[in-house]
C-alpha cells in the first residue's frame, strides 16, 4: 500500500487522488475556484453578446415643469 500523496511534493498526483478518494470536497473546490474568475470573465462575454446595462433606478420624484397651482380646500 502506498503512502498518501501530498500536495507540495506531486501536486497533479495529489489532485488525482483527491477527486477519486474525496469527490465532494474536490469538486466543491473547484467550483468554488471558479467565482473569481467568473467575476472576471463574464461582464465582457455578457457585453459580446449584447446585454446591456439597465437604466439608473431614480432615486426622487421628478419635480414638473411650470409655475404650481396654490392648493384650496382638501385637494391635496
Amino acid at each position: 500500500m502506498s503512502a498518501l500523496p501530498r500536495f507540495f511534493s506531486q501536486p497533479l498526483r495529489y489532485l488525482r487522488w483527491a477527486s477519486i478518494e474525496k469527490p465532494a470536497i474536490f469538486y466543491s473546490l473547484v467550483i468554488g475556484s471558479l467565482g473569481p474568475v467568473m467575476v472576471v470573465a463574464v461582464p465582457p462575454i455578457r457585453r459580446a453578446l449584447g446585454d446591456e446595462k439597465p437604466p439608473e433606478i431614480p432615486f426622487t420624484y421628478p419635480i414638473p415643469p411650470g409655475p404650481r397651482k396654490p392648493i384650496s380646500g382638501y385637494e391635496d
